[in-house]
């Protein structure tokens, strides 16, 4: 690329302003984007790392999350990579992510961390591609980017199938298991509809029909 850190081919996105002498604050304005922890957890001292350091050397401004997926940088200098860079892996724990002819950052789906639909651990799953192919997203090796991402079900909450060019969708493979003791308990009355969500008016007699039957995405019930 126009610019970037040593060793690492991608990672940065290289902007220049075309009137250096008329817009001098501008003259760089660098993207650096940022790999981030798998499903996106993050504590509050963490986040405040990250905008101390985008704040410092960079412009202040930041997009949680960019298009690929990864934390952003907006706006920096070229002589302030090494620095930002040097911030990020020691203080913070993280590396770059990927841009141009390369592999870009996995992406992936919360998962089994808190959502019931996971039919795998795709926060495990995204680790372990992040790290046996680290060396293909940051030394661009590809004719054009090349991106993962994992969905831990077929709702797409990364929206694998339009955003990568490989995706990966959780199914399920074993035979449907019902709690007859539990929907019976449901159908009383006994547990709350949508956990509780429903409270505070009466909504009637469970309702086979505007409850299940007519919420079949695809009708075949």
């Amino acid at each position: 690329g126009i610019v970037g850190v040593l060793g690492y081919g991608g990672g940065i996105v290289g902007r220049y302003c075309d009137q250096q002498a008329k817009f001098p604050n501008i003259a760089h304005f660098h993207t650096f984007r940022v790999n981030r922890p798998s499903a996106k957890f993050y504590t509050t001292d963490w986040l405040r790392g990250f905008c101390d350091i985008a704040e410092y050397r960079g412009s202040g401004m930041t997009n949680l999350h960019g298009s690929t997926g990864d934390l952003v940088i907006l706006g920096s200098t070229s002589e302030q990579l090494e620095p930002i860079f040097f911030d990020l892996t020691h203080d913070l724990g993280v590396d770059v992510g990927g841009s141009g002819g390369n592999l870009r950052t996995p992406a992936d789906c919360i998962g089994k961390a808190r959502c019931e639909f996971a039919c795998y651990d795709t926060m495990d799953m995204c680790y372990e591609m992040t790290m046996h192919f680290q060396d293909e997203l940051h030394r661009p090796a590809f004719p054009y980017k090349f991106k993962f991402k994992f969905d831990g079900c077929p709702n797409g909450c990364v929206a694998s199938i339009a955003r990568s060019d490989m995706s990966y969708i959780g199914t399920w493979k074993d035979d449907i298991r019902i709690n007859q003791d539990a929907v019976k308990a449901y159908v009383a009355g006994e547990i709350p509809p949508d956990g509780g969500g429903f409270a505070g008016r009466d909504w009637g007699k469970f309702d086979i029909q505007s409850e299940i039957l007519d919420l079949c995405p695809t009708k075949c019930m």
